[in-house]
């Protein structure tokens, strides 16, 4: 049994019963993740859940489906057309029903799986643990630009530790994956849990830490937020310069928005 799992599927109805009461034409509005529309959010969470599932159950499907985005990257179409194009077009209501039936699967598939089963990914293979893992804070990262959009304060539980903890065990790969050399020491991770719980990372230090409000700490490590929009503390080289350019997801390097640039908006603008 799998509690992330669990966690992922919470997450995902949560998102799902904000959507629900859009009509058609709002899923067209952009929100201030990369102009993505609310259609564009919805079908790579979809898109990608599948891609779990295949991993999970048909390794040989998951290398097709991966496939035929690749093939459609390479021909020069961006990912969010490749994935329109091989979920063909579906949009609005359609699109979220498709979603909502897909991440349901996703989640019991993976409540029900070997925790410690290898399962391929599009880099290193992963446990399934990480990887439903990787779906709750894919969901809980790009659903924060819709909760934003609709001016939706967003309440969290501690669900969000998951996230959390992909976000200090990807310190490292965060600078290799940019070719630098990885500042040491690692700082200290002091995180206010949603419930009010204390969660603490590596080595206590005064020096060098990161301390704050474990929703904050996620919005910086998924680059949902600029780190100059949050209160979280941080002291020390090594600690500065992670938040300045902390990325929890696989991929190629991305840069953190911008500060001032994502947060809460406070006209809906017909929504």
């Amino acid at each position: 049994m799998i509690d992330e799992a669990q966690d992922f599927l919470q997450e995902s109805c949560a998102l799902y019963d904000l959507v629900k009461p859009l009509a058609d034409i709002d899923y067209d509005q952009s929100t201030q993740f990369k102009n993505w529309t609310v259609n564009a959010v919805l079908q790579h969470l979809h898109f990608f859940n599948l891609a779990a599932v295949y991993s999970l159950q048909d390794p040989a499907r998951f290398e097709a489906h991966y496939a035929e985005l690749n093939n459609k990257r390479q021909s020069g179409l961006s990912s969010v057309v490749a994935v329109d194009e091989l979920l063909r077009g579906v949009r609005g209501h359609v699109l979220l029903q498709l979603w909502e039936e897909g991440f349901t699967e996703t989640g019991a598939a993976f409540a029900a799986a070997e925790p410690r089963q290898r399962v391929k990914w599009a880099g290193p293979d992963m446990s399934a643990r990480s990887s439903i893992s990787a779906r709750l804070m894919e969901t809980w990262a790009h659903g924060q630009a819709i909760y934003d959009l609709l001016g939706a304060v967003r309440v969290n539980t501690d669900r969000i530790r998951s996230i959390a903890t992909i976000g200090v065990n990807t310190y490292e790969w965060t600078f290799r994956n940019r070719g630098e050399e990885v500042p040491l020491p690692k700082p200290f991770i002091r995180l206010t849990a949603p419930s009010g719980a204390i969660w603490q990372w590596n080595d206590a230090s005064e020096q060098h830490r990161v301390e704050g409000l474990a929703e904050e700490f996620c919005q910086v490590v998924a680059q949902v937020r600029n780190i100059q929009d949050t209160k979280l503390r941080v002291s020390g080289n090594s600690a500065t310069r992670w938040m300045a350019v902390a990325q929890c997801f696989a991929g190629p390097v991305a840069a953190p928005p911008p500060a001032g640039t994502r947060g809460l908006r406070t006209a809906s603008r017909g929504l």
